[in-house]
């Protein structure tokens, strides 16, 4: 009875210390520095106002601090452009007329382009957008590692080499938050499957967490300085990654040292009490599946809300957890919201459609070539546009990468409407080919367009070869879309395959006619079982608002492509590390008697050209691939010292258009260990530049590693280790191009 009583009292006291502070304002000391502002405004919080500010009030929002001026601090959904917003507590559109955006290209076709200032200028305008918008923390980028190529979201990635997305990631989350609006990067970890994300545990060595999946977080942390991060719906150690003491409490926290805010994935909040100890701070989208399920205005009983609230008041938690959290909150506000240096917002600038099409132009990948069939040459010519992804809208659907673009031009558009095709007294006719996905809308957003066609596959492909008999060229947009099972959130492909019977259709058109280009719509690799009969293949991504321009500025030859796969390219599922080990490795296996399922990373370090290196396997094409117009000679490595104590090294390397037409070129850094007492890669990225070079120009590029380029992850002590001894590195510019080498020693 004593302790009932006494709890009534402090209850009492909170209530009428609120009540009262409510009627007069408190306003906070601006001049003050960010962590004197925090401590400020912490100070003068009531219980109710910290657990408010730690968990949402509606599907995007959590609360801010009225009585101190505090805003309401809104969240959105990237990575490629700002989505449209819904209404306050359903996934329905909200019919606003002002949210349509820029659509900038995905993940992966940033990463293709191997430019870290373009990928400053994409964070930065996507900023922008978001500004105007109201939003103070965009969700993304993502960075989570291409370990299959069934893998629902990798089109959201940066491919499958950590240090390519390292360098990717930091000027991308600089870019963004110089705008004062805070980047989420996310998945934090392990997030490589779709297929029952919410219960997958992932078995996986330290050394491979560390030097695999580990070091694009890493890089936003430490060096981008990122604001947010967001846990995995995963499971890590049998612990929910969105509150994990391994590695949110320990890795992020106190192993980096990051200093801002951990926000859930939506409905990935599953324990008061390891949400209130293991590195949680702020809880978005419990009691629904992130999409459609659960309550209606469910906030209360968010496992931070009211439970917490009671919980403390009953003694069981103290109030310094809750003000960790809250001083991360608070930080998070005063470098967003309640920034007084914020620039003002834009939205669907030409300056941001420039940044559309210059990333989209620089990341396109010329896979193949033969015969220089590439670019067209239209003058007085006869082209045959094949396929729906010539035509079909790729903004809408995908999952929450799903966007209400201002505008998006086809592929088909931006040929029939380029100014090369318009003066060149060319003709273009478009041929179905396939029928795939013809719905058109995801979460209210409709692309207005009417895809359905009643014919058969056979009258369909039938029609495509009677005009391919007369044209000049072929040109094939097929690959995947942002369908359920293909390129989207929620669910793993379930093969490589191509989908809608589009292999028969691509060597149907092959055997008539030898001018037969493959434009391959995808965040994925696909089989290509044709690829020997079609002479050329070009990868375009997911483009955004500016696809039919860039496309058409590639296959004309306005643009000279330069973009270089971030992902290995397989034959077939069997050259992936990933599926050697049966399925205990991939999806993985229910624990009897569990509603969870094991997936043990068994290819441990060995992900993409890691993996077929190991091997010996040749895949259809390797990591770092791309071709161009021009040809290009990467020659004379060397370095100024031949042999180094601290581990820091400078290399240099030339560079030379042998062809031409000017381009562009990305010279590759790999290191080798020569001898270690551990298994290492064959060799490993570890530098990069892209370099654009005249016609018989050449260029000296200068290439820097640091210690860590020759370390691998000690699971003995838990840290970085560099074993002296000899160790080689490669030049080139693809993992399977190294024209030359220079080796060194650590001493």
């Amino acid at each position: 009875m004593k302790y009932k009583a006494t709890l009534l009292i402090f209850s009492f006291f909170h209530f009428f210390v609120s009540s009262s502070s409510a009627q007069t304002p408190v306003y906070l000391d601006a001049s003050k520095d960010i962590e004197a502002r925090v401590e400020d405004a912490l100070s003068r919080m009531t219980l109710s106002e910290k657990i408010d500010v730690i968990h949402a009030q509606s599907k995007f929002s959590s609360p801010g601090v009225k009585r101190l001026g505090l805003p309401d601090f809104w969240t959105d959904d990237g990575p490629h452009g700002v989505r449209p917003d819904v209404l306050w507590d359903e996934w329905e559109q909200a019919g606003q007329t002002n949210d349509s955006c820029v659509a900038f290209p995905a993940l992966t076709c940033l990463a293709a382009s191997w430019h870290p200032q373009l990928s400053s200028m994409y964070g930065r305008a996507l900023g922008e957008e978001a500004l105007y918008r109201g939003k103070g923390m965009i969700l993304g980028p993502g960075v989570n590692i291409y370990r299959t190529p069934l893998g629902g979201r990798n089109f959201e990635y940066m491919g499958e080499d950590p240090y390519l997305t390292s360098r990717m990631v930091v000027p991308y989350v600089q870019g963004l938050q110089s705008c004062g609006v805070a980047s989420c990067v996310k998945h934090y970890c392990l997030n490589n499957d779709e297929e029952y994300r919410h219960q997958v545990n992932v078995i996986i060595s330290d050394r491979a967490l560390h030097e695999i999946y580990l070091p694009g977080f890493e890089a936003a942390v430490k060096e981008a300085g990122a604001w947010g991060i967001m846990g995995a719906y995963n499971l890590y150690k049998d612990e929910h990654n969105c509150h994990n003491q391994y590695t949110l409490s320990k890795i992020l926290k106190h192993d980096w040292g990051f200093d801002g805010v951990v926000v859930s994935d939506w409905g990935g909040t599953h324990d008061l009490d390891q949400a209130v100890k293991n590195g949680l701070d702020m809880e978005f989208g419990t009691w629904t599946d992130g999409l459609t399920m659960g309550a209606t205005n469910a906030y209360d009983m968010y496992f931070l809300s009211k439970g917490y609230q009671k919980a403390i008041l009953e003694g069981k938690y103290t109030i310094k957890e809750l003000d960790e959290k809250v001083r991360r909150v608070l930080r998070l506000f005063f470098r967003t919201t309640m920034n007084k240096q914020r620039p003002y917002g834009f939205l669907c600038s030409e300056e941001h459609y420039e940044t559309a099409r210059l990333v989209a132009g620089e990341g396109i990948v010329l896979l193949k070539n033969d015969r220089n069939v590439l670019p067209i040459q239209p003058e007085g010519k006869k082209i045959l546009v094949v396929g729906e992804n010539a035509i079909k809208m790729m903004t809408v659907g995908g999952g929450s990468s799903s966007l209400k673009a201002q505008h998006e031009i086809s592929p088909l558009e931006g040929l029939m409407n380029n100014q090369i095709v318009k003066l060149s007294n060319c003709q273009i006719e478009y041929a179905r080919g396939y029928v795939g996905d013809v719905s058109g809308n995801y979460n209210g957003v409709t692309t207005g367009q009417d895809l359905k066609d009643d014919r058969s596959p056979e009258e369909l492909i039938n029609e495509a070869v009677e005009k391919a008999k007369t044209a000049d060229y072929v040109v094939i947009f097929g690959g995947l879309n942002k369908s359920d099972y293909q390129d989207c959130e929620g669910h793993d492909r379930k093969t490589m395959d191509l989908p809608y019977g589009q292999d028969k259709l691509i060597s149907a058109l092959a055997a008539v006619n030898k001018q037969t280009i493959y434009v391959n719509i995808s965040g994925n690799a696909v089989s290509m079982p044709w690829r020997k009969q079609v002479p050329a293949i070009v990868q375009g991504w997911f483009l955004g608002s500016e696809a039919g321009i860039a496309l058409a500025d590639v296959l004309l030859g306005k643009t000279n492509p330069s973009g270089h796969l971030p992902f290995t390219w397989y034959e077939s599922l069997s050259q992936v590390g990933a599926h050697s080990f049966g399925e205990a490795a991939f999806p993985g296996i229910w624990r009897e008697g569990k509603k969870i399922i094991d997936e043990e990373y068994k290819e441990g370090i060995y992900v993409g050209y890691r993996w077929t290196d190991l091997k010996k396997l040749k895949p259809a094409f390797a990591f770092g691939h791309g071709l161009s117009y021009t040809t290009f000679k990467v020659s004379n490595l060397r370095s100024a010292f031949d042999e180094t104590t601290d581990g820091n090294m400078t290399f240099k390397v030339d560079v030379t258009n042998t062809g031409d037409r000017p381009g562009a070129d990305v010279v590759q850094l790999y290191i080798s260990d020569v001898k270690c007492s551990v298994d290492r890669p064959v060799k490993e990225l570890k530098a990069f530049q892209k370099v654009t070079l005249k016609p018989g120009e050449t260029k000296t590029v200068t290439l820097s590693t640091d210690k860590r380029a020759l370390s691998y992850w000690d699971e003995a002590t838990g840290n970085w280790k560099a074993e002296p001894g000899e160790f080689i590195a490669w030049a080139g510019d693809s993992s399977d191009r190294l024209a030359c080498k220079v080796k060194f020693t650590l001493k």
